[in-house]
């Protein structure tokens, strides 16, 4: 029985990395420097009437690394970010940040930050492609590279970034019911977003949406 649940689960896995694969590509898209250019989305795909307000205000180019991560049943590495970082402190996140003048692409801005801050090795690393850019309230347009990540890793903090990694089973992320949608007010007004609750883990908004647009993507 064991032995059939681990070919079930490998051939979900390699579905998954077909599929992201063929449906993925590692152009980069114009809005991401340009506000201007069609094809973002972001926490306001819950909240459509303020499109333009975050459009106009998300001007610094971002990257983060998506990493799934190969195992017999695939996961995807989440980190927490320490509470003295200017944005987003104590929240899960993906290892990524800006996109900087002497990174030669999204893809190396997010290789770059991994290895920076968990002391991810680009070389188990395998880009597949990028999600729709993500625009955000606090000023960001992020570029999300989904990546295939071998399972023979060691990891290293920087603990001025992040205080732990954890990881969550692919297919429960891949599952529409297990992603909520709630509400809370923000500088006085009602806002959406997406929240993925996993044990005691808590995992919303930017990066939940994130989540979200890896299903709409690989499978919707």
């Amino acid at each position: 029985m064991n032995e059939q649940r681990g070919s079930l689960q490998r051939a979900a896995a390699q579905s998954f990395f077909e599929r992201a694969r063929s449906r993925l590509v590692l152009e980069v898209p114009p809005a991401l420097t340009d506000p201007l250019a069609q094809g973002a989305r972001g926490d306001l795909d819950l909240n459509p009437s303020m499109w333009e307000r975050a459009g106009v205000s998300a001007t610094k180019p971002a990257a983060v690394l998506v990493p799934v991560i190969d195992r017999g049943e695939p996961t995807v590495l989440f980190t927490i970010r320490t509470q003295e970082l200017a944005s987003h402190a104590g929240q899960v996140a993906f290892p990524g940040g800006k996109i900087d003048p002497d990174d030669e692409n999204p893809v190396a801005a997010a290789l770059r930050e991994a290895k920076e801050e968990i002391g991810l090795a680009p070389t188990l690393i395998e880009p597949l492609g990028y999600l729709d850019l993500y625009l955000t309230f606090s000023g960001f347009r992020i570029l999300p590279t989904v990546a295939r990540v071998k399972p023979d890793f060691a990891l290293t903090l920087n603990p001025r970034e992040v205080t732990e990694t954890f990881e969550v089973p692919l297919a429960f992320l891949m599952t529409p019911a297990n992603v909520q949608r709630r509400s809370r007010e923000w500088k006085g007004i009602l806002r959406e977003y997406y929240a993925i609750p996993f044990g005691d883990r808590y995992i919303w908004g930017i990066t939940a949406g994130i989540v979200r647009n890896l299903y709409d993507r690989v499978y919707a």
